[in-house]
């Protein structure tokens, strides 16, 4: 295994003087192989594809697999490196009259799960879950969504339906 030595710089400023200096630091990148052993979660994850639903907000896990966002509206205040998606997919979204309709109440979300569906079944719609399924199919798929809640949201409805 060989090592390469680097130099990166830190530019720190003086409160006092308002004065910028460098300062430099090593740090050692090394090349050669990579480990081929498993963690417990991908060993899981090759028996069986698991689809799970969780919010953008929330940082990322090593077992996320594939995070994709399934919001047709940009998550508020998130810039797109925190939020680390693999994919937006803003077409398995719901219509945005159905998501006014909704607007996550809990004792709507049934009707919502039933209306939902039915917009799934549209050409649209049909091409971007097929594309979620071929996702889930290879390794673990994390749905990302920003409502507050994700036992009621479309994500949820989505992991149901690619759980199938």
């Amino acid at each position: 295994m060989s090592t390469i030595v680097a130099i990166w710089r830190i530019a720190l400023s003086s409160s006092r003087t308002g004065r910028h200096r460098m300062r430099t630091r090593p740090f050692r990148l090394r090349i050669g192989r990579r480990r081929t052993h498993q963690q417990p979660e991908e060993a899981t994850v090759a028996q069986g594809q698991q689809v799970r639903a969780r919010r953008v907000y929330e940082d990322p896990e090593r077992g996320d697999g594939t995070r994709v966002l399934v919001d047709r509206i940009w998550p508020r205040g998130l810039s797109k490196e925190k939020a680390a998606l693999d994919e937006w997919c803003k077409a398995v979204a719901p219509s945005t009259a159905l998501r006014r309709w909704y607007g996550h109440d809990p004792e709507k979300f049934a009707e919502f799960g039933r209306r939902y569906r039915a917009e799934l079944r549209d050409a649209e719609h049909t091409e971007a879950l097929r594309h979620l399924r071929e996702l889930a199919g290879k390794r673990t798929l994390t749905l990302l969504t920003s409502t507050r809640e994700c036992e009621i949201s479309a994500a949820a409805v989505l992991t149901d339906i690619l759980g199938d």
